[in-house]
């Protein structure tokens, strides 16, 4: 099993702010939003750019290159030019901390 990846305190991020974090050597976007955390793969599937950066609406993020739309909770695309969904990844808190692994490699 992979091991967890520390990420900030958990009052450290803002209601619908982010944070990246390399995660065994893939980028991991890390949202807030309801007082939860969810942790998606910072690239878009239709070209392999960066997501993260892009406008978040709802607990939709979309692409800043193409405007490809995905669930920030499930990874699921919701709007064309992409097709499949991005990498979800398991958050948990720990003592006040939020912490990613990435559980692919398990």
């Amino acid at each position: 099993m992979t091991e967890w990846t520390d990420v900030c305190a958990d009052n450290a991020l803002a209601e619908n702010e982010n944070i990246i974090v390399d995660v065994d050597g893939t980028d991991v976007a890390i949202f807030k939003l309801d007082d939860k955390f969810y942790a998606i793969e910072d690239v878009c599937t239709h070209d392999g750019a960066e997501i993260a950066s892009g406008v978040l609406e709802g607990d939709e993020i979309i692409c800043p290159r193409h405007g490809a739309r995905f669930c920030v909770k499930t990874g699921e695309v919701k709007c064309a030019p992409a097709y499949e969904n991005v990498e979800t990844f398991p958050i948990q808190i720990i003592d006040g901390r939020v912490q990613v692994r990435d559980h692919r490699w398990d």
